[in-house]
């Protein structure tokens, strides 16, 4: 799986095939494989995925058919609910002058459209590839507020994930869960081995999640301008941080 399919946001965009057919182009995109994406889905499975339903030619779908429906997330029922999300896909992408896809193989061709593949011809054969980074849905489509600001919230929680859960294990095993502690983005880089912006970082997640707040006298302090050796005030909420974090930790 391409490492920038997550934090991209595209699944939250593209009929459930879309990630399928990234894994399907990765492996496309290794060294030594020539030929078409049904030479590789032959190669791999003999033709036939389930995760594409069938073939490249499979219609796209927004949920699993064989799937048991959620009826407490979506009461009005899986068709009811796909009707919605094509009605929605097909308006985003008509709008943005784009074709919509019915089947996994104008999926794959919107992707070279879009620029989240490549296909090269050489005298070997059909090459495959992909960016390093992704583009991001929203500039390529118009995306509607709602679902835009929740793709920014899902990147920033990706990007600050690993770096809060550092930052917390530090301050629970280390320091003892302590409600307030005297220090500085320096010293905290310095104890949980991270970059002093990726401390920066996270003290803004905690801030804005709501676990903790930052102050320098008695002034609030902006965590992301906050000078490296600059000493500060962390007050840390552990009623909350436990009730909406899920702590992970590493064994000795």
């Amino acid at each position: 799986m391409h490492n920038d399919w997550g934090p991209s946001g595209w699944e939250h965009v593209l009929p459930r095939q879309g990630l399928a057919l990234t894994m399907l182009i990765g492996a496309a995109s290794q060294p030594g494989f020539t030929g078409t994406l049904d030479d590789l889905l032959h190669e791999i499975c003999d033709g036939h995925w389930n995760m594409f339903g069938g073939s490249l030619d499979s219609p796209l779908t927004f949920s699993w058919p064989d799937e048991e429906w959620d009826y407490e997330a979506a009461p009005e029922g899986r068709e009811a609910c796909e009707a919605e999300r094509w009605k929605q896909f097909s308006a985003t992408l008509t709008t943005a002058g784009f074709p919509v896809p019915t089947t996994v193989r104008v999926l794959s061709e919107l992707y070279l459209t879009w620029g989240l593949a490549r296909r090269e011809e050489t005298p070997d054969g059909t090459r495959w590839s992909m960016p390093p980074a992704l583009p991001l849905p929203g500039d390529l489509l118009p995306l509607d507020d709602e679902l835009s600001k929740r793709l920014d919230k899902i990147r920033w929680a990706m990007r600050t994930g690993l770096l809060v859960n550092t930052l917390i294990n530090h301050l629970l095993d280390d320091l003892g869960e302590s409600e307030q502690t005297l220090t500085s983005p320096d010293r905290l880089a310095a104890a949980t081995g991270q970059d002093v912006d990726d401390v920066r970082l996270a003290l803004a997640e905690l801030v804005e999640s709501g676990d903790a707040r930052l102050q320098r006298g008695e002034e609030p302090a902006d965590a992301q301008r906050l000078e490296a050796h600059r000493r500060f005030r962390l007050f840390m909420d552990w009623e909350h941080v436990h009730e909406h974090r899920i702590q992970l930790g590493r064994g000795d």
